[in-house]
């Protein structure tokens, strides 16, 4: 974890001196002639409350700028995310934010509006073909996440994964909560499912899970929607002390981990309305005659349980 915030510390520490240093040594006149006039932003599933946040924060932040926005819900369809991507192509936007769908499908959409001369970034996940991405450390946020959960049942006893879809943001999570519980050599992961990383779709999972294996100890669910989905599974079984967690931070984990005896147990924390904020500077930055960030910008995460709850800031 420590590791995590690092990375995400120092990028966001050298994005700010970039921007700092375009703002203050382009043409004056030239920077204003070169603006962002028109945004369309199209994520994953707007059902989600990280991707609800994410549009009402390029809402904000597309208004404090003077810009018109598109926000558009592709419902986990890379089919409609690519069509909502040429969309914005024919509207002629100055800027596309993409919420991937999936990682490495979503490319030829983007390649297409690249090809028309439009800033491309992506928010929350990597996508193959954006200039740019913002994104929570993932893989450590799955370490950390994982770590606890390990340290929490004692270091040894069976433990389950449910995953997510094809996108890098799900992919890293998992590498890393997999590489934590490799450092336990008495924990055995005996079930990895991948769901939709809706609430209903890891109740459903997780029940399927808990039938099979009654000495479960452990799940680690990909996002806070998936691991509260467990947990409902969980409390239908009448299990008292599995270890829940998850990643995101949300509002919805925030309120069960308020709960004394809930087995929700933490979560690795990100934050939408930064993502937005910082994709949009970048662009902001490169319009004007910039460089996009190098490695992308990774923003730091903190591991909330119950112990540090009243210090969270949190997102909504």
């Amino acid at each position: 974890m420590k590791k995590g915030k690092l990375l995400g510390l120092v990028g966001v520490a050298v994005f700010a001196l970039a921007l700092s240093g375009c703002s203050s040594s382009g043409d004056g006149d030239a920077d204003a002639a070169k603006e962002i006039k028109s945004i369309g932003i199209t994520v994953g599933d707007i059902s989600n409350p990280f991707w609800l946040a994410m549009t009402n924060g390029a809402s904000e932040s597309a208004a404090e700028i003077g810009a018109t926005i598109s926000v558009q819900d592709a419902a986990q369809d890379l089919a409609v995310q690519a069509a909502q991507i040429d969309t914005f192509i024919t509207q002629g936007m100055d800027l596309i934010i993409v919420g991937a769908v999936d990682s490495v499908g979503i490319a030829p959409a983007i390649e297409r509006a690249q090809a028309e001369g439009i800033l491309v970034v992506a928010v929350g996940d990597k996508a193959q073909g954006a200039s740019t991405y913002a994104a929570v450390d993932n893989k450590s946020a799955g370490v950390v996440a994982c770590e606890y959960m390990a340290n929490e049942i004692g270091g040894k006893g069976e433990v389950a994964i449910i995953d997510g879809t094809a996108v890098s943001a799900v992919i890293e999570r998992v590498v890393g909560c997999e590489e934590a519980l490799a450092n336990f050599p008495d924990i055995k992961i005996v079930k990895k499912v991948a769901g939709d990383n809706a609430i209903g779709k890891g109740q459903t999972i997780a029940t399927d899970i808990l039938t099979a294996h009654p000495k479960l100890k452990g799940i680690f669910g990909i996002n806070d929607p998936t691991a509260l989905g467990a947990l409902l599974a969980a409390q239908d079984a009448k299990f008292k002390n599995l270890i829940i967690v998850g990643v995101d931070g949300a509002p919805s984990a925030v309120e069960e981990l308020s709960k004394p005896s809930s087995m929700f147990k933490g979560s690795a924390s990100q934050d939408p309305r930064a993502m937005i904020k910082a994709v949009l500077a970048a662009a902001q930055v490169v319009i004007s005659g910039g460089d996009w960030p190098a490695d992308g910008i990774l923003l730091p995460s903190e591991f909330i349980t119950k112990a540090n709850l009243s210090t969270y800031k949190g997102w909504s």
